[in-house]
């Protein structure tokens, strides 16, 4: 930014150091332009540092692991905060200053509260659909803050420009129109995360009722996975690409194709071998339990008959088992890479 009485940064900061730390507070600045930048800085750097912050959660990082960042990161914003509000106004105007340390107080707020929510809301994420849906949506709306005070911060700047003469470089602030390209990014990667997190959790618990051998579990939880799969791929269809990148799109309707035919056609093997498995069981231990003396050759027959289809059974139940295990891993890792190299791609970088 440019005054009419120009005074470098540079020769500022200079004047600074020399003296003694309180002189940015006690003493009145060269220029309103000096008075802006200084305040620009402090609050810039901190932004800066937030929105890192929230970015690196929204890609993923967890939010647990990087909890020290955010109270060094709280420090940082109260220590900006006190600096803001010890300047002496501009001229009798005390705008810029009242607004900026507001808009500073309300990035500490999202930090402690609404960061301190999602740092707890991480830990149930993956448990269900809707609590994965609660906790993505905390972080968008933690980012609208941020940015929402970011534009009201900007048009009280321009009109303390406006007020003291001061040209402002850069209007259209760079900071935030980054914000804007994320969140619409981050809006746009989460259709398709939950669209394919639904299918995901609803294949955990159809697997869990597999292992359980729990009959009537599987069959619901097959049916579920089937008519989430299918919604998923209708919603597919009608949702363009992002800039001309249909990376994501495609990496979710092969993940979803994977889930419609494993619960569609291959599941059942898996859960017709059970009662197969179930059945031999019974009559292995039947067959057991009757004395040789007293076996016939019906029964030898009979017993070798079951023996025979039962090792049919359990070699196509691996065939399938590792099938799907394969075509699965194969799925999730070209989903995994896509997301993240288009959040990567897309996502502007904040240093």
């Amino acid at each position: 930014m440019q005054s009419n009485q120009y005074t470098s940064l540079a020769t500022f900061i200079m004047s600074c150091i020399i003296s003694s730390s309180s002189c940015l507070f006690a003493q009145k600045f060269p220029d309103a332009g000096s008075y802006m930048t200084f305040i620009s800085t402090q609050n810039r750097e901190i932004t800066k540092d937030m929105m890192s912050y929230m970015s690196a959660v929204a890609h993923g990082k967890s939010a647990r692991k990087v909890e020290n960042r955010r109270k060094e990161l709280m420090n940082t914003t109260q220590d900006g905060i006190k600096k803001i509000k010890s300047m002496t106004p501009f001229e009798g105007d005390k705008s810029l200053r009242d607004s900026t340390a507001a808009y500073l107080v309300k990035v500490n707020h999202v930090l402690n509260d609404d960061y301190g929510k999602i740092v707890n809301m991480e830990e149930i994420a993956e448990q269900s659909y809707d609590a994965m849906e609660a906790y993505l949506t905390a972080q968008d709306l933690a980012t609208e803050k941020i940015n929402e005070g970011g534009k009201k911060l900007d048009i009280i700047q321009e009109e303390f420009a406006k007020n003291h003469k001061v040209t402002l470089v850069n209007k259209q602030d760079d900071l935030y129109k980054k914000t804007e390209i994320a969140i619409k990014v981050s809006n746009y990667h989460r259709i398709f995360y939950l669209i394919f997190f639904k299918s995901y959790k609803q294949e955990a618990y159809m697997m869990d009722a597999l292992n359980k051998k729990d009959i009537n579990g599987l069959e619901q939880n097959k049916v579920a996975l089937q008519k989430t799969s299918e919604e998923g791929i209708a919603k597919l269809v009608s949702t363009a690409s992002y800039n001309g990148d249909g990376s994501l799109k495609t990496a979710c309707r092969q993940m979803l194709d994977f889930y419609k035919m494993e619960s569609t056609a291959k599941i059942k093997i898996l859960a017709d071998f059970q009662l197969k498995d179930e059945q031999f069981n019974k009559m292995k231990s039947a067959f057991e339990l009757k004395p040789q003396s007293e076996r016939s050759n019906e029964d030898i027959d009979q017993y070798n008959k079951s023996l025979q289809e039962f090792n049919k059974g359990v070699a196509e139940y691996n065939a399938t088992n590792n099938m799907l295990n394969n075509a699965r891993t194969k799925a999730l890792e070209g989903w995994n890479r896509a997301s993240a190299n288009f959040l990567d791609k897309h996502t502007p970088k904040y240093r």
